[in-house]
């Protein structure tokens, strides 16, 4: 987690001070559920609150630590010399550490989840707009990187939205499997702390009670939370990938805007490279780095160890900043791409014409021929545009067998691009639904 790659919002939920204010409300909630209870006394409960407006001493509690070696100790320590002794005595009572830890960590990670649904709103908004914008502007598909059939740009847009929308119900599916709390106690048994305290500071942070803990919350769910940034990580790379070869030099039916004064290689002045989409490449491989160890991290000793501590501290906060950041900066690169429909064509045409031969090929199996003779009889005539620069519809006019079953029009009729565009207002239906 570096400036570079970073943006405010998302650094402040994992700064010190803020993980220190979620800890501080924790406790504080659950000294008033104590006292509801009759656990502890109503004036001691209400005396924590005299911290609520503290600006908490990170400097002091990483010095308090440095003796006691336990983060959460060396912060209820720094508490007591802000309230007072005699109201501290009854905080964190009946709780263990990971109540203070697992509730804050998942209070934090659905912040961010917040963050990042934004994001992909954003996005989405950003890909809606360009899909309509060339809804019907025509260029090449390909598969294997060869030329195929006809697509649309707005069509290539209108997958990364679909994409991005499955994403985005994904993070809403994860959003809500992390937003559990646990103040349980030792091992996860209740036995010094009554449920109704849990269920009191969950509602207070809006998080739903794990239904049972151990001495921490199961690791599944953040195994989850963190795959499905993953698969977000993928889709940002999968959107970068088609923008970097659009914009090759060969192909050129797209480019990232170059502002005014950009220099794309300090050696060759005439450059101008993909440089945000291939940084996208590189983040997208930063937030699924951290897949691995979450999955691994599900596999605790007994009612808990610390394996998965010092995993956590980092990718909880490098995988939202990164992916936040990589968010924002492919919303910025969508709503600013230059489109070239001109190389689109130039490119479409650049074969002369073979992204016909599957419709030629049908034509003629309508028309008796078996599939294996229509197939041999397209294809002889397609390899003398691949290897001697022919024009398809040309040789297919002139080559008898083909001349027998179709007419000088019909093979005509069969090079009309709108053919290929017939059914892009159905996919948009089912893609934007009807507007």
């Amino acid at each position: 987690m570096i400036p570079r790659y970073s943006r405010p919002q998302m650094v402040a939920i994992w700064s010190p001070e803020t993980r220190f204010k979620i800890w501080f409300e924790i406790e504080a909630h659950a000294c008033d559920a104590q006292a509801a209870l009759g656990v502890i006394p109503k004036e001691n409960a209400e005396a924590v609150w005299k911290a609520k407006d503290a600006t908490f001493d990170t400097a002091r509690i990483d010095e308090i630590e440095a003796v006691t070696k336990h983060d959460v100790i060396a912060f209820l320590t720094h508490l007591g010399e802000i309230v007072g002794q005699d109201a501290a005595r009854f905080v964190h009572q009946g709780m263990t550490s990971s109540d203070v830890l697992d509730t804050a960590f998942n209070v934090q990670l659905t912040r961010a989840a917040d963050l990042l649904l934004a994001d992909l709103d954003a996005l989405l908004a950003a890909l809606k707009r360009r899909a309509m914008e060339h809804k019907f502007t025509t260029r090449i598909g390909r598969s294997h990187g060869i030329h195929a059939e006809p697509t649309t740009m707005g069509l290539t847009f209108a997958r990364f939205y679909a994409e991005m929308d499955r994403n985005k119900r994904r993070l809403q599916a994860a959003r809500a499997e992390i937003a559990t709390g646990a103040l349980s106690g030792a091992i996860g048994t209740f036995a010094n702390i009554d449920p109704s305290v849990e269920e009191h500071v969950c509602k207070m942070l809006g998080l739903t009670p794990e239904p049972i803990s151990t001495q921490v919350i199961p690791r599944d769910r953040h195994a989850m939370f963190f795959a499905t940034l993953g698969v977000i990580a993928s889709g940002i790379e999968n959107i970068a990938i088609e923008i970097r070869h659009m914009q090759r030099t060969e192909v050129l039916e797209a480019e990232e805007f170059f502002s005014p004064g950009q220099k794309g290689s300090s050696a060759m002045p005439h450059k101008r490279n993909p440089v945000l989409s291939e940084n996208l490449t590189g983040l997208a491989r930063l937030v699924r780095m951290a897949v691995t160890p979450a999955l691994e991290n599900v596999a605790l000793w007994h009612e808990r160890d610390i394996s998965h501590s010092s995993v956590e501290r980092m990718i909880g906060p490098d995988t939202t900043v990164t992916l936040d950041f990589a968010l924002g900066r492919l919303t910025g690169l969508v709503d600013k791409l230059v489109i070239y429909p001109e190389r689109m064509q130039a490119n479409l045409d650049r074969l002369g014409g073979l992204h016909n031969s599957q419709r030629v090929l049908l034509a003629l199996t309508q028309k008796g021929l078996s599939r294996e003779a229509s197939y041999a009889a397209v294809q002889r005539n397609a390899m003398k545009v691949w290897e001697q620069g022919a024009d398809f519809a040309a040789e297919l006019k002139a080559d008898p067998e083909v001349r027998a079953a179709l007419s000088d029009a019909e093979i005509d009729e069969m090079f009309d691009l709108a053919y290929h565009r017939k059914h892009v207002e159905t996919i948009f239906r089912r893609v934007f639904g009807a507007e």
